[in-house]
């Protein structure tokens, strides 16, 4: 039986949420799931219909949901519905909503400098997400995340960046999670902060995190190609 997943995408236009979703939905299709794309919240209303998920992928920076919609959401992944998604996508949605923060691991609070070059640093090899990954350099925003310490932090970044002003500074060095999983409840929880807009998902560095994260997230590991 195929695995399904759900796309959800709206928010903030800047992230370019419809053209992410699509880039999702499309390459979860080619790895063999049925998949649904909404660009409305309503469709976290039907409870019963998210608990038959394998996987959903929220694409909503910002915005506001509302307890109607959340609670069958972080329902359905504490029941143990994978969730995963990147960027401002999945960790800057619901700025209110500290129960969906509790969920997905961190929540956006800067990016300093705006678009600059920054190392990833892979720091666990042997999960199957990083599998085979190595460290390389990336260009865009260099996400900074309050965070759940209890995350299982795959990959970060080094703040601050040489160069790069801000009130963090004078600050001692931190190393800040870029890719991490997670557990609520049963669910399973993939992150990456890669992922301003939808041209960085085709990056080969930043792709083969976030497809190898969502297959994880939805007990899909199975279904990974040869060279991903």
């Amino acid at each position: 039986m195929a695995k399904k997943a759900l796309v959800v995408w709206g928010g903030w236009n800047g992230h370019e949420p419809q053209q992410q979703g699509e880039v999702f939905a499309a390459v979860l299709k080619e790895h063999g799931f049925e998949v649904e794309v909404s660009n409305t919240l309503d469709a976290f209303l039907d409870g019963e219909k998210l608990k038959k998920l394998n996987l959903i992928v929220p694409v909503w920076t910002m915005g506001q949901i509302k307890g109607e919609q959340e609670k069958p959401l972080v329902e359905a992944v504490r029941g143990g519905v994978g969730i995963a998604g990147c960027h401002g996508g999945m960790c800057d949605s619901f700025r209110n909503n500290t129960e969906y923060q509790f969920m997905t691991g961190g929540q956006w609070v800067a990016h300093p400098g705006g678009i600059v070059r920054y190392m990833v640093n892979i720091t666990k090899r042997k999960h199957f997400v990083t599998a085979g990954a190595q460290d390389f350099e990336h260009e865009s925003e260099q996400y900074y995340l309050h965070v759940d310490p209890a995350n299982n932090v795959l990959a970060t970044t080094t703040f601050p960046l040489p160069g790069v002003e801000g009130p963090h500074v004078k600050n001692r060095k931190a190393k800040m999670p870029v890719v991490w999983t997670k557990r609520y409840g049963k669910g399973r929880v993939f992150y990456s902060s890669l992922g301003h807009v939808a041209k960085e998902l085709h990056l080969a560095p930043v792709k083969r995190l976030w497809v190898r994260g969502f297959l994880w997230a939805a007990h899909a590991e199975g279904l990974l190609k040869p060279g991903e």
